[in-house]
């Protein structure tokens, strides 16, 4: 439900907060939506994020981000449209994930 600010119309968002050892497969939604932000507030070097239009880890890859290796937190706005469902993939080691989507 949006929330009326100022006669402005703010989305608010859903999250989902991804701590598993890698690699870990987590199925964020299902069916359509809007991948809003993934923030990666322990980032592990080298650490990979796979972002699938999918339910599984087997669907179309929206995009792969890969930690720096100066670890600092930091976050991407994204503001992608999926449409089966989101699923988030990390592989190399563990790193805690937040992911903001309507």
């Amino acid at each position: 439900m949006p929330i009326d600010n100022n006669s402005r119309t703010l989305p608010v968002y859903s999250k989902t907060n991804i701590t598993l050892a890698a690699p870990t497969t987590t199925l964020v939604k299902t069916g359509a939506g809007i991948l809003h932000s993934i923030t990666v507030t322990k980032p592990v070097s080298t650490g990979t994020i796979e972002i699938d239009d999918a339910i599984t880890h087997t669907g179309q890859i929206i995009g792969t981000i890969t930690s720096p290796a100066t670890l600092v937190p930091y976050t991407l706005i994204l503001d992608i449209a999926f449409t089966t469902g989101l699923v988030i993939y990390t592989a190399t080691a563990a790193q805690e994930i937040t992911v903001a989507y309507l």
